[in-house]
C-alpha cells in the first residue's frame, strides 16, 4: 500500500491516539505492519492502538449500534447499551507500569448480563440499581463470555428507563472451592478463611459509601472478595459465602458477596498454610485465566526483547525508548534493569515479569554494573546478552500474581528462586516411568 494510500488510515490513528504519539510515528508503525509484515489494514490499525496507545483506549471506524446485552458478541467496536448496575466498584490499579483509577462490575438488562470496565474510572460514581447509557463502548470476549469496556470516547449518562434485569449467570447455587472459581460463575457457595480484610470509605452519587475487601483462601488456593455490605468478617476467621458470583479482572477471578448474598462462620479447619502461594502448573493457570499468590515451577526457556538496561519515564514509569514517553514526550529518563522471561513446566508457557530487585538476585549484575558494561562497549544491549546467559535453561520457581490478555498468561514476579536439579535422580526417575510404559 503507497504513501498515500495510508494518509486516511494515518489521519483515523491520529483521532483515535489523539497527540500522544507524532503522525510520523503512526506512518511508520501502519507502513510496517501493512507492506513490510502483510497485515491487512484494519487489524493492523487495531494492532497499533493497543501498542501505542492508553489501556482503555477504543478503536472506532463507524457509528454506534444499540444492542441489548444478549445481543453482543464481543467484537462490537462502538456500541450504545441501555442496563442497569447489578454490582460494581472502584478500584486503584497499575496498567502499563501507570497509576489508574477504573470503575468495574456487573450490567445488565432483560436479556442478560455481563461484566464491564470503565477505563477512565476517576470521578465515576455509577449506583448499584440504577440504569445508564452506555454509548460508545466496545467489547471484547474472555473465556467465550462479553466483557463491556467503556475507553477515553465513550460517555455514561443516568437513563430513566426502568429495567428488570434477569439473575445474573441464574441457576441454583452450586458448591465450589476456591480453585475451582471461574469467570461467570454466577451463584456459589464458598467456604474459606479470611486472610485479611479491609474496610474502605468512597463516595457514590455525592453520597458516603462503604466497601469491603480483602482475601479469602482454602486448601486449593486464594482468591480476592468484594462486598457492598458489612458481613462482620473477620481476620482469620472461617466462613461459608452463599449465592456470590464471580467475575475477573483481566484473568484474575474475584469473588462478589451481592445483594443476594449471605454469610455465615463455619468450622471448617484448613491448616495453618492456608492463605500462602498456591503451587499450579500453568496449564492449571491457562484454565482459570489467573490468579492470585501463584507458586510455578518450570524451566526458563527464552529471555524476551526489553530486558536488561532500560529506560523508564519518571512521571508515569512506563518503559521509554531514546528518552521519549507516548504520555509524557522528551523527558530525562530514569534507567532500570528487568527480565521478561519465558517459564515452561511441561504442560504450557508463560511470561514471567521481574523487576530489578529479583533481576539482580537471580543475576549478580547490579544496575550499576549494566550501567558500566554498556559505557564500556558502547552497547546498551550489552548486560542483557550477560544476564540471559546467567538464567536460560535453568529451572526456576516464580510466585506471583498471573494477569491474562489476549497474548497469554503473564506473571509479576513477587519472588524467584533458581533450583538445583539433581541430575542422578532426574535420570533414575525418567528411567523408571519409562520402563513402566513398557
Amino acid at each position: 500500500m503507497k504513501g498515500n494510500e495510508l494518509t486516511p488510515h494515518v489521519e483515523e490513528l491520529k483521532r483515535v491516539l489523539g497527540k500522544k504519539v507524532s503522525e510520523e510515528d503512526i506512518r511508520a508503525e501502519l507502513d510496517n505492519f501493512v507492506n513490510r509484515f502483510g497485515v491487512d489494514v484494519e487489524n493492523a490499525k487495531k494492532a497499533i492502538v493497543r501498542k501505542l496507545g492508553d489501556e482503555g483506549v477504543s478503536f472506532i471506524t463507524a457509528d454506534a449500534v444499540k444492542k441489548k446485552i444478549g445481543d453482543l458478541t464481543g467484537n462490537e467496536q462502538s456500541v450504545d447499551i441501555t442496563a442497569k448496575v447489578v454490582f460494581g466498584e472502584s478500584k486503584d490499579v497499575t496498567v502499563r507500569g501507570q497509576p489508574k483509577t477504573i470503575f468495574s462490575g456487573i450490567l445488565g438488562d432483560d436479556t442478560g448480563t455481563a461484566s464491564f470496565t470503565v477505563w477512565e474510572g476517576e470521578g465515576v460514581e455509577l449506583e448499584t440499581g440504577a440504569v445508564y447509557e452506555f454509548r460508545n463502548a466496545y467489547t471484547r470476549l474472555w473465556n467465550e463470555r462479553v466483557q463491556i469496556n467503556v475507553g477515553n470516547r465513550g460517555t455514561i449518562e443516568a437513563s430513566k428507563e426502568r429495567i428488570e434485569t434477569v439473575p445474573y449467570s441464574g441457576g441454583e447455587p452450586v458448591d465450589a472451592k476456591i480453585g475451582d472459581l471461574r469467570e461467570g460463575m454466577g451463584s456459589v457457595n464458598v467456604t474459606g478463611k479470611v486472610i485479611d480484610v479491609e474496610r474502605r470509605e468512597i463516595t457514590v452519587r455525592g453520597e458516603p459509601r462503604v466497601v469491603f475487601s480483602g482475601k479469602m483462601a482454602d486448601d486449593t488456593g486464594n482468591v480476592q472478595f468484594s462486598a457492598w455490605e458489612d458481613f462482620g468478617l473477620v481476620e482469620g476467621r472461617t466462613y461459608t459465602v452463599s449465592n456470590a458470583y464471580v467475575r475477573a479482572w483481566r484473568g484474575i477471578p474475584q469473588l462478589n458477596m451481592g445483594d443476594r448474598a449471605s454469610v455465615e462462620e463455619a468450622d471448617a479447619d484448613f491448616g495453618d498454610a492456608v492463605g500462602g502461594p498456591t503451587e499450579s502448573t500453568i496449564s492449571e493457570i491457562i484454565a482459570v485465566g489467573g490468579g492470585i499468590d501463584v507458586s510455578v515451577t518450570g524451566v526458563v526457556v527464552d529471555v524476551r526483547q526489553g530486558s536488561g538496561l532500560i529506560q523508564r519515564c519518571p512521571e508515569c514509569n512506563r518503559a521509554i525508548l531514546n528518552g521519549e514517553c507516548v504520555s509524557h514526550g522528551t523527558v530525562e529518563p530514569v534507567l532500570d534493569l528487568r527480565l521478561k522471561l519465558v517459564l515452561d513446566d511441561g504442560t504450557g508457557a508463560m511470561n514471567v515479569h521481574v523487576g530489578r530487585e529479583l533481576t539482580e538476585k537471580l543475576t549478580g549484575v547490579t544496575l550499576d554494573a549494566a550501567v558500566g558494561l554498556a559505557k564500556a562497549r558502547g552497547d546498551p544491549e550489552a548486560a542483557s546478552r550477560g544476564m540471559a546467559g546467567k538464567v536460560i535453561i535453568k529451572q526456576m520457581k516464580a510466585t506471583g500474581n498471573v494477569l491474562s490478555d489476549e497474548f497469554g498468561p503473564m506473571m509479576i514476579a513477587r519472588e524467584a528462586e533458581f533450583l538445583e536439579i539433581d541430575i542422578d535422580a532426574e535420570a533414575k526417575k525418567l528411567l523408571s516411568e519409562m520402563e513402566a510404559t513398557i
